[in-house]
């Protein structure tokens, strides 16, 4: 068996495949870096006087005693704090219920926006892409939520962002991708629209839904605006409120009410908590991984 012949690499690809690898090295290490020095800062011993290296590792190193150290009381004390475990679960009900929300709005928009043949085609695309290119601003959406009565409702931070004209285009891309005959098969079978979309589109759609469906849940997990504005009581502020009084509480003169966490160190405590408020994406994206590139690809181009 004869075999199969290589393409051997000029000088100039091996330069130039050594300069990517060497550039995507060096933005790992940029990503990497400060997350490193979250880790360690916050497992770092109350008192403790390292080395800036110390910054630079997984555990600080005490050289008087010669040995590593480390501490987890910023997170014991995070995870018995009620205020940090209630503001957690606030964001994990607005992450659940946004996503929801919007992917129930959003695959039928994306549909309907994908069907030639639809009257008023043109009409409902105008509608969805001249918002995106003109903001209302802040004022006029606040004064809508304000007459709904959303304010002080965790409503009031997944409703106004529940439809991403961003998050529509791609889908109804995909949408038609997928080849005409499908649906017209069922039509002629006697299908109406709404079965042709959950018995053909959506099984065919899968990647595309978990795509926009991470888009979705890092825009609701991270939003800090929507909060601020319509959330006032303590008890409903999620994660990115607390996040701002944690952070900034010692650089506006505030007290971090320190005997609420225990012996843990104020840095520790900012950094604990930083670190934390990541570990739900950090978990999500490598089960949802599999489906981005496919769908982002594949959405992003006209069939």
């Amino acid at each position: 068996m004869a075999k199969p012949k290589t393409v051997k690499l000029t000088n100039g690809d091996r330069a130039f495949y050594i300069g990517v690898n060497a550039f995507l090295i060096f933005i790992g290490l940029i990503i990497a870096i400060p997350m490193i020095a979250t880790i360690t800062q916050s497992i770092t011993p109350n008192g403790f006087r390292g080395t800036t290296f110390d910054k630079f590792i997984l555990r600080p190193y005490d050289f008087d005693k010669s040995a590593f150290v480390w501490d987890a009381s910023a997170y014991k004390a995070l995870l018995g704090n009620n205020g940090f475990i209630l503001a957690f679960w606030n964001s994990l009900k607005i992450m659940s219920f946004g996503v929801v929300t919007a992917l129930a709005l959003t695959i039928p928009m994306s549909y309907c926006m994908s069907v030639h043949d639809l009257p008023g085609r043109k009409i409902l695309n105008y509608f969805v892409l001249i918002p995106y290119l003109f903001n209302i601003g802040v004022i006029p959406t606040y004064l809508v939520v304000t007459d709904l009565h959303l304010t002080n409702h965790l409503a009031s931070v997944f409703i106004p962002g529940a439809i991403g004209t961003y998050n529509c285009l791609i889908m109804r891309g995909f949408f038609e991708g997928i080849p005409e005959s499908l649906k017209e098969s069922a039509r002629i079978d006697g299908a109406a629209e709404w079965y042709v979309l959950v018995s053909i589109i959506l099984p065919l759609s899968k990647p595309i839904i978990m795509t926009i469906g991470l888009y979705y849940a890092v825009g609701f997990w991270n939003d800090f605006m929507h909060p601020l504005l319509y959330i006032n009581e303590s008890a409903l502020q999620p994660m990115p409120i607390l996040l701002r009084n944690i952070l900034l509480g010692s650089a506006m003169g505030e007290n971090l009410d320190s005997n609420a966490f225990g012996d843990a160190s104020v840095q520790a405590i900012k950094a604990a908590s930083v670190f934390m408020s990541a570990i739900p994406m950090m978990l999500a994206y490598p089960f949802i991984q599999k489906y981005f590139t496919k769908g982002t690809m594949l959405g992003s181009v006209k069939g």
